[in-house]
């Protein structure tokens, strides 16, 4: 077995677990309950430590899709998640855009979680995909969004400013139901992606 397979299937997530079963998470959605039904997950791809792991805690009943790139990188994503016991669509925005949203549609109208970092993989950073916000807008899916914050981590100097929270450090999680409205044109949805992706950076 390759190296990089042997570590993403069995040492990355014994690690994960553990790391994150020692943080001290508090979360707040505020006066909003989550949707029953299914919706989309999203949060940072810098606090992605946190937010897969996190999504399974939010939604227990729920069956979870993460929505992981074809890339290299996101092999070692894939196989790490589906042995925390995700479900896989593989692509992204980019790459098998319309094959990956009919694979979105199908879990969403099973009443799945889908999850995703919707600035991933390649950025820019803390900016929603145009597309991802027209899949849900039109279908009415609720969107879910998770701002993570640790109070104690290691940052990487990567495009991302990738986050790894410090062994049982505390993390604050605020949750945003996003009420998405109907876009009439390609200007009105650019310019709504832009203006919410700089809400939730400062939120």
């Amino acid at each position: 077995m390759p190296l990089s397979l042997l570590i993403s299937r069995h040492i990355i997530p014994v690690a994960l677990k553990l790391l994150y079963a020692s943080l001290r998470i508090s979360v707040t959605s505020g006066h909003t309950d989550l949707p029953e039904k299914g919706a989309i997950f999203t949060f940072w791809h810098g606090k992605m430590i946190t937010g897969w792991l996190l999504a399974q805690t939010l939604f227990p009943p729920k069956k979870i899709t993460a929505v992981v790139s074809s890339s290299e990188d996101g092999n070692i994503l894939a196989e790490t998640l589906e042995r925390l016991g995700f479900s896989l669509i593989r692509g992204s925005s980019s790459r098998g855009g319309d094959e990956v949203k009919r694979a979105m549609q199908h879990s969403l109208q099973k009443k799945e979680i889908v999850a995703l970092t919707p600035d991933g993989p390649r950025g820019p950073a803390n900016q929603y995909k145009f597309g991802m916000l027209r899949l849900a807008s039109e279908n009415h899916y609720p969107l879910v969004f998770a701002d993570i914050r640790h109070t104690s981590s290691w940052k990487l100097k990567s495009w991302d400013g990738f986050e790894i929270p410090k062994p049982f450090s505390r993390a604050t999680v605020t949750l945003h139901l996003i009420d998405l409205p109907a876009f009439n044109n390609e200007e009105e949805l650019q310019s709504y992606t832009k203006q919410l992706s700089i809400t939730l950076s400062h939120a």
